[in-house]
This record gives structure tokens, C-alpha cells and sequence, in this order.
């Protein structure tokens, strides 16, 4: 029982660190690349647009969905690995 609870400890960590770099991810690409970094990156034009621009209104929108699909992934990998999948 008590090897069970560490393994479940250990589930826990790894699952908070994914998330917690997944929310860093997601901060630095919502409130840095959109927000902070707006002026530098408005020197970069991709497809005529100003990169600061394309971040704020459709880069972070495109990253957060990426990290749907990461997250998804990564906790089915980490679900396998302590046995604790749905399948």
C-alpha cells in the first residue's frame, strides 16, 4: 500500500510539472509575445502583417490549441506509465 501511494506521489509531481510548463507556455505567448514583447516584434512582418499583431490575434490562439493536443498527449504517456490509463 505504501509503494502505491508513492507511485501516486509520483503521478501527481510529474502531472503538475506538465501542467505547470504548459501554463509558462501559454503566459509567454498570451501576455509576453502579445503584450510585452508587441513593440519588437512588431519589426517582423509575416505575410504583411506585424508578427506582435499576428501573436496577440492569431498566433496565441493557434498556440493554445497546440497545447490541447500537447497536453493531451503527454498525460496519455504519463497515464501508460503508472498504469492508470483508461484502456
Amino acid at each position: 500500500m505504501d509503494n502505491h501511494k508513492q507511485k501516486m506521489k509520483q503521478y501527481w509531481k510529474r502531472n503538475i510539472r506538465t501542467l505547470l510548463m504548459l501554463l509558462a507556455v501559454w503566459f509567454i505567448v498570451s501576455f509576453g509575445f502579445g503584450i510585452l514583447l508587441v513593440e519588437p516584434l512588431n519589426a517582423i512582418k509575416i505575410g504583411g502583417y506585424k508578427l506582435g499583431f499576428w501573436f496577440a490575434q492569431q498566433g496565441s490562439i493557434f498556440s493554445f490549441v497546440i497545447l490541447i493536443f500537447v497536453y493531451v498527449y503527454r498525460m496519455n504517456k504519463l497515464d501508460e506509465e503508472f498504469d492508470v490509463n483508461e484502456k
